[in-house]
Parts: C-alpha cells; structure tokens; sequence
C-alpha cells in the first residue's frame, strides 16, 4: 500500500545537479521532480482519505513564496540520520506557517497519526542507502555538510497530493493533484 502526503514542489533548475555533484554511492538520490517541502503526511491513509485531505486546499488563498536554499545536513537521528535535505533560509517562516496552517486538518481529514511538533521546513534531496550501516550514514553526512550554502532562490507556486511513484526505480513520488497557490 502506498503512502501520501501532501507537499510544496521544489524547481530543482539550477541548483540541483551541482549540490548532487559527486555524490558518494552510499545514498539514494531523488529525481528533480520529486523534490518537495512535505506539509502533511498521510501515511497509508489509502487515496478516498487522501483525497478528503486534499480538500483542505480547495479554498486556500496564498500567494507564491520565494525561498533560500541554506545548507545539505543530516536530519533524523544524530546517530542513524534517514535523510540529507536542504535547510531554508528567507522564507522559512512563511513556509512553516502554511504546514502549521494545513497540517493538523489535512492529517485528521485522512485519519492519520497527528504530527504535534513545531513546522520545520526543509527538503530531501537524497538518504542513506537502504540498509546502511553507522558508517556509511556518517560517509553520507560528511559529504553532505561539505557541500556548503546551496544559496539558490526559487518560488514556491504550488501544491500537490503526492503518492509513489509507479515505477519506484526511476522516480520515488507522483502528484496525483495539483494547484497553483494564488493570492485570490
């Protein structure tokens, strides 16, 4: 069964093939297009509950957010990170504001697991391989943190309802729904 979610697209343009330069076999890189801020996880809260979560942005009034791109980290555990993302910088707030604003409506809608802690707003652009060891988890921080300030500007200018891919070796993630944010 697959698993949803709800997410901001990522323009990966520019900035994404040099920040993935290099990198070392022991992570699993994203495709472009699957690049996303997640606002909701739904879990495998199966498409009909998705969909009623996907409701909660029928009437959604925002306009396009622009960000900065920060810095590659580990995130997850200090000592087993699951994931290598992106931090933000300008805009971060206004992006945690909006998963703080959708979040909690979109997860009851779907009856999924509630998700009480603060919005922290980033995006994935790669994770350990699967079945990685303590080493190889820190080979794959280590690499990440030498990247340095990504320091990329792109717009945030839609949502979608996301859920896997059909063919999960060439993409991880599909949009099944999506729509433009707009101010009115």
């Amino acid at each position: 069964m697959s698993n949803w979610f709800v997410g901001l697209p990522v323009p990966a343009a520019d900035w994404f093939a040099p920040l993935v330069a290099g990198a070392p076999s022991c992570v699993r890189l994203f495709h472009p297009d699957d690049v996303h801020i997640t606002v909701a996880f739904l879990g495998r809260a199966g498409e009909e509950r998705a969909l009623l979560a996907w409701e909660v942005v029928r009437d959604l009034r925002c306009e396009p957010i622009e960000v900065t791109l920060a810095e590659l980290k580990g995130f997850g555990s200090s000592r087993r990170p699951s994931a290598l993302s992106v931090t933000i910088a300008e805009g971060h707030d206004e992006v945690a504001a909006l998963i703080a604003r959708l979040r909690g409506p979109m997860i009851e809608a779907a009856g999924a697991r509630p998700d009480d802690r603060p919005p922290l707003p980033h995006l994935t652009i790669a994770r350990p391989s699967r079945g990685a060891t303590p080493a190889v988890r820190k080979e794959a921080v280590r690499w990440a943190e030498s990247k340095g300030a990504v320091n990329a500007r792109v717009v945030l200018d839609s949502i979608a309802l996301f859920t896997w891919s059909e063919d999960r070796k060439e993409r991880q993630f599909r949009a099944f729904r999506k729509r433009a944010l707009r101010a009115g």
